[in-house]
């Protein structure tokens, strides 16, 4: 009668089976690299159409370019000098403290 003491595992594992870690990196690296080329064509196209908007809209000449009216600057002036003037005052002019205590 034979005892056996070590007991062989079954292993189900293919004995074929390799995990090709080189060609994993060659699809990850070309992607890297599709991605980079794709996002410097689009950059240059995109740097073109805003370069030649600009200069389409200096093309039309013959328009007057709308400027700011000069009643506004100057309403705007005036409320900023007259808040000014506010602040003076209200620095200049001498503050009653109530003593809480009396």
């Amino acid at each position: 009668m034979k005892i056996k003491l070590f007991k062989k595992e079954n292993n189900f594992k293919k004995k074929d089976f390799i995990l090709n870690f080189n060609f994993y990196w060659k699809i990850a690296v070309f992607g890297a690299f599709v991605l980079i080329l794709l996002s410097f064509f689009f950059g240059y196209r995109l740097f073109n159409q805003i370069n030649e908007e600009s200069i389409l809209s200096s093309i039309n000449l013959d328009e007057q370019i709308p400027t700011v009216n000069q009643d506004r600057i100057l309403k705007a002036l005036n409320y900023f000098s007259e808040r000014e003037q506010k602040s003076v005052e209200i620095l200049n002019s001498s503050i009653s403290i109530v003593d809480p205590s009396l």
